[in-house]
């Protein structure tokens, strides 16, 4: 099953493609837009192998994947909203499990504070859970980060705990943790 277009209320959502490259070199231009994950922008040949990886992660879980989020224009790509991300779990701090994926968000500043990354992760969610077919969604961030931890809790994912991975060159607040959030099929089905 490829990644399926998915529509919410004010957002199309289009599966990550290699002609969104520009728009990944435009949303990692942003150091505000990265507090929390780097110390500065990367270069564009650094973008180009992250969009690599992105791509080859796509394909590991039939409709997992990667979403650029655009504004909704009649059903047509609108304005850049973000990046959006719905790939398998992965990572050191992750579970090696393909029923459980990761839930991200990151969206271009002026997109900020208007309920579109909660908007676009209840759609992820829904695909999660009733297309794909997933046991557990897990989102990750730093515990300073207000903003992510705001969307995990409004879409009604739940504190799991606080980690402390270790650094060689820690972000500012990276000695108050790592917090994840999960929202399980029970949970989901509850919810509906």
């Amino acid at each position: 099953m490829p990644q399926p277009i998915l529509h919410t209320e004010r957002l199309l959502l289009v599966p990550l493609a290699d002609r969104h490259l520009d728009l990944e070199v435009y949303l990692d231009s942003d150091l505000e837009v990265l507090r929390y994950l780097d110390a500065r922008t990367p270069t564009r040949h650094e973008v180009v192998a992250t969009h690599q990886r992105r791509m080859a992660m796509a394909g590991k879980v039939d409709g997992l994947g990667f979403w650029m989020a655009h504004l909704s224009d009649e059903g047509e790509e609108g304005e850049f909203v973000g990046l959006m991300m719905l790939p398998p779990a992965h990572g050191p701090d992750q579970p090696d499990d393909p029923t459980v994926c990761d839930l991200g968000y990151r969206l271009v500043r002026r997109h900020w504070r208007q309920g579109l990354a909660s908007e676009a992760s209840r759609a992820l969610l829904r695909h999660a859970f009733d297309t794909v077919g997933q046991s557990r969604v897990i989102a990750q961030t730093m515990a300073a980060n207000a903003g992510s931890t705001g969307v995990m809790k409004a879409i009604g994912m739940r504190y799991v705990r606080t980690y402390y991975p270790q650094f060689d060159d820690p972000l500012p607040d990276a000695h108050l943790g790592e917090v994840e959030y999960e929202m399980t099929r029970t949970m989901w089905e509850e919810m509906r």
